[in-house]
């Protein structure tokens, strides 16, 4: 599923988190890894200062290369010169890129660095799989995956996300979960008892067998469902804390123009706030 992955990097802690993540996957999925540092177009304002701001990002990408090749893994570096988020979705379609790896800063600290917009902007536009990992001081790293979790709602954005959660619980042997929070909240008053709530259990219940069933069909090695109600997001977060989950694997809306930059509130607030790494999927257009 993953043959070529790319990890932007700008030489932060921020970015720099991202880079175990995406040698270990590279490593177990036969991929190269390419290393990507863009000279933000934005800030140059004469040709000398070109020439040393290139030169950083050149020595930051081969610092990143050294990293990720002791894990055997094929790397390769690039520098790039335009607005960062358009350098790096342009680079992931000329490079037939299929999984992009970035840090995210952590829920509380200050967007000191470049690759904090730059990351949200790319979850929002890439049309190929966006993994986010947190950079956090008292953080340790969750790969390799033994416990995954896909959130769905049934719909056809959630359900972009079943194949690259099951090709990935697969090769690392790792549990799945797949978990349908019922927005009872959203309806405004207690739905559940009568025609809606029995209507909205039977979707959830439809909505976890079909990962299941999928997963089953890969051979995944154990696979867990659950129905929650509430909240979604402080459902899925809850459930993340609670069953020591490694991955969030979950999808975004397919759409274009303008309604491309609303990620979806749940996932969106997923990116932000969850302590493990979040892998976001777009449903085709």
């Amino acid at each position: 599923m993953f043959d070529n992955i790319l990890v932007p990097t700008d030489g932060s802690d921020c970015s720099q988190a991202a880079v175990g993540y995406a040698a270990d996957l590279a490593r177990l999925y036969d991929a190269r890894v390419h290393a990507l540092c863009v000279v933000d177009s934005r800030t140059l304002e004469n040709a000398p200062q070109y020439d040393q701001i290139k030169k950083e990002r050149e020595e930051v990408a081969e610092r990143t290369c050294n990293d990720i090749s002791v894990s055997d893994v094929p790397v390769e570096q690039a520098v790039r010169t335009d607005i960062p988020h358009k350098a790096i979705l342009r680079y992931t379609t000329e490079q037939d890129i299929d999984l992009i790896v970035m840090g995210t800063h952590g829920r509380t600290g200050v967007e000191r660095y470049l690759l904090g917009s730059v990351t949200e902007k790319v979850v929002r536009l890439s049309d190929v799989p966006v993994l986010t990992v947190k950079a956090e001081e008292d953080s340790e790293d969750t790969y390799p995956y033994t416990d995954i979790l896909v959130p769905t709602d049934g719909s056809e954005g959630s359900e972009a996300a079943i194949g690259p959660a099951v090709d990935v619980a697969s090769i690392y042997d790792a549990r799945l979960h797949a978990l349908s929070v019922i927005d009872t909240m959203a309806m405004g008053v207690d739905v559940r008892s009568g025609a809606i709530f029995e209507a909205l259990e039977e979707s959830a219940q439809c909505a976890v067998e079909t990962i299941e069933e999928q997963a089953t069909q890969a051979s995944v090695s154990a696979v867990e469902t659950a129905i929650e109600h509430g909240n979604p997001y402080r459902g899925i977060h809850s459930y993340v804390e609670e069953h020591d989950i490694d991955l969030v694997v979950m999808g975004t809306h397919g759409r274009s123009g303008i309604e491309r930059y609303l990620l979806g509130s749940v996932a969106e607030k997923t990116v932000r706030t969850s302590p493990v790494p979040v892998m976001t999927v777009r449903r085709p257009e």
